[in-house]
């Protein structure tokens, strides 16, 4: 297994293969990078590693693998969905029905796809190719990436260490304070939204300025006015 060569690479070689094996999976490579993680973390409890640089390599391997993954989506994937010929139609309707999504779910499938082993490797293409902005694209990933690394990587340090019942108890923990950070990014994003939403309808229904009267001066032309 191609983890488990981190068992036997001094620290100085096992960060580098973190690295690449995080960042290939998070490109849509199907390479075991969560497991490596997992191992990394292991290796963590025994003095081998170290635990916040095996959190720091993973969460910025899978940053930058998402980030190439989403250009994979959007300059090489969706060329090809767009283009002309058989089924066009159908893959028409299914890139539509793929931009409405992100536009609505776009947050919560980058961050919590994360933690789903299918979706960690694809969910960056789709939003490539669905056009999910990559602003927001990146502020998601970076957040998801980041709790992500530091979830998994204290849960293969504890295993490391014991298998007892703080594990389950430290992980759901760690994964509840991500989900309340999630929540709380969120609510502001959808209040800045709405204003944003509000502020154009507001101008467009903004009362028209009143007319004047008409003009109580005669031309010349109508004579004098009767008495």
């Amino acid at each position: 297994m191609i983890s488990a060569a981190l068992v036997d690479v001094p620290p100085n070689l096992g960060y580098p293969l973190l690295f690449a094996l995080v960042g290939a999976e998070s490109a849509g490579a199907l390479v075991p990078g969560e497991t490596a993680l997992i191992v990394a973390g292991a290796l963590a409890a025994q003095g081998r590693l170290s635990l916040p640089i095996v959190i720091a390599v993973a969460a910025t391997a899978a940053i930058v693998g998402d980030n190439i993954g989403y250009g994979i989506g959007r300059r090489g994937l969706r060329p090809v969905l767009d283009r002309p010929g058989r089924w066009s139609e159908r893959r028409a309707r299914l890139l539509a029905r793929g931009e409405g999504f992100f536009r609505r779910y776009g947050a919560p499938t980058v961050f919590f796809g994360r933690w789903l082993p299918g979706l960690r490797v694809f969910a960056a293409w789709l939003a490539g190719a669905d056009h999910m902005p990559w602003r927001r694209f990146v502020a998601w990933n970076a957040l998801g990436g980041i709790a992500w690394a530091a979830t998994i990587g204290t849960a293969g340090y504890l295993i490391g260490r014991s298998v007892s019942g703080s594990l389950g108890a430290i992980g759901l923990a760690a994964l509840a304070l991500a989900t309340i950070a999630y929540l709380v990014i969120s609510i502001r994003e959808r209040r800045r939204d709405r204003a944003a939403s509000r502020a154009p309808s507001s101008r467009r229904s903004s009362p028209a300025a009143p007319t004047g009267r008409r003009s109580s001066i005669q031309s010349p032309r109508s004579g004098r006015r009767r008495t």
